[in-house]
């Protein structure tokens, strides 16, 4: 294992880019497409964002130049790639302020990353008599796994209730930590209404009660920053294709002597110390929780993807989503029969809402005759649509690409919606 070292933010020592969001969209290449006909406007980045051409080209590259498998050879074309690999892993430890880059393992997504954790972790560490806390705003990538295990294992799930505007309600959480509470794993940013957990606080809180923190940062790693030293967390998932990256590759962050006291989750080539047919030893983490060859190719996109999203100030980004955030809401807000789900401020980057009337489905199919890309359904996350006492909704979801102009077009589809509509 390589020695613990403390990792500097990498967005602290950069030379920021000045943020222009129409000098941005530039670097997408799909954004220079037609929609039936009309530029396209695409606002469903939460669900999976464009990727610019430096992260194109960086796995190109690679495809091209120098592939080969990595840590296995002893070759140019395989040191090479392995470098451009490791140094993927030494990028997103930076991002997130971890201790180690031997903290940050890869998985194929979030969804992956959850998997691992509730597999490898929950099932050594959870028992019946053990309680767990979720969160209304839940993905069902942090609800699911969790169901599985439960009903091999016996513990309890607890779900910590929101406010009418979306905003969690901390009165509620407090009661629900007890001596009894094991895991808390939470969502730091609802990828349904755009509500921020005050994450930092509620981990202060579950470690006053002993209990383990997971955070699903699938959201918030891309609007926000996001210091897992800061927070305090136990662990963190993310996943790349939200991060201007590809798919096919997320993060699991563990903190080392908690990962090195797991077992694996997968077995097979790559993590394995040595193998007989009489016996088994398995490398440290990170190794021992990547089983077979990785998403070579993928991850080295993702390291180009933070590279890229580091050019610029997380505040500037922030500042730019929020002033659309805030534009689409001043021009919707007063619309009849319009209603948006979400309304706390402390939310970020997503609008979703309802029309009287008019199902979701149809509302972004109409969208996309005018070029305009969001997403209708239930956001994966349909205990939050049971509280909001909706079957789905109509989400526009804001990146670092978009401009105001996507948002008068966001408004103006609306308003073609109710003429239609009558």
């Amino acid at each position: 294992m390589a020695p613990q070292s403390a990792f500097p933010k990498v967005t602290h020592m950069m030379r920021h880019q000045k943020f222009d969001a129409a000098r941005i969209r530039d670097d997408f290449p799909a954004l220079q497409k037609d929609v039936n006909g009309k530029l396209v406007t695409f606002l469903d980045s939460a669900a999976s964002a464009q990727k610019p051409y430096q992260v194109i080209e960086a796995m190109s590259d690679v495809m091209h130049d120098h592939y080969a498998n990595v840590h296995r050879g002893v070759y140019e074309f395989s040191q090479q790639t392995t470098l451009k690999f490791e140094d993927a892993r030494r990028k997103v430890a930076g991002f997130l302020n971890a201790a180690s880059e031997d903290e940050i393992i890869f998985t194929r997504n979030t969804t992956e990353a959850i998997n691992l954790f509730a597999q490898s972790w929950g099932r050594q560490n959870l028992t019946a008599d053990d309680e767990i806390i979720l969160t209304t705003l839940e993905h069902h990538a942090n609800i699911v796994p969790w169901h599985m295990l439960r009903a091999e294992i016996g513990f309890t799930i607890k779900i910590a209730p929101i406010h009418e505007d979306g905003a969690i309600n901390m009165s509620a959480y407090r009661e629900l930590l007890t001596e009894k509470t094991k895991l808390v794993s939470m969502i730091g940013m609802s990828n349904a209404i755009g509500t921020v957990l005050p994450v930092q606080q509620m981990t202060a809180l579950a470690k006053q009660a002993g209990a383990t923190v997971m955070i699903d940062a699938t959201q918030s790693v891309v609007h926000m920053d996001v210091d897992v030293r800061e927070i305090g967390c136990d662990f963190l998932a993310f996943t790349g294709h939200k991060l201007y990256g590809p798919t096919g590759i997320g993060v699991l962050y563990g903190r080392a002597e908690l990962l090195e006291a797991m077992p694996p989750y997968q077995g097979g080539g790559e993590m394995i110390e040595t193998v007989s047919f009489d016996e088994v030893t398995y490398k440290s983490a990170p190794a021992r929780f990547e089983a077979g060859t990785p998403a070579i190719v993928e991850v080295i996109g993702l390291g180009a993807a933070i590279d890229y999203i580091q050019q610029f100030d997380k505040t500037d980004i922030q500042a730019h989503e929020k002033s659309l955030l805030d534009m689409a809401t001043r021009g919707i807000e007063h619309i009849e029969g319009v209603h948006i789900h979400g309304t706390t401020a402390d939310k970020a980057s997503i609008l979703s809402f309802t029309m009287e009337g008019i199902h979701p489905h149809d509302i972004g199919t109409i969208f996309d005759q005018m070029g305009i890309a969001v997403r209708a359904g239930h956001h994966c996350a349909q205990p939050l649509m049971k509280v909001l006492n909706v079957p789905a909704t109509v989400r526009a979801s804001f990146a670092i690409y978009n401009t105001e102009q996507d948002v008068e077009r966001l408004i103006e589809a609306i308003h073609k919606v109710k003429a239609i509509f009558g």
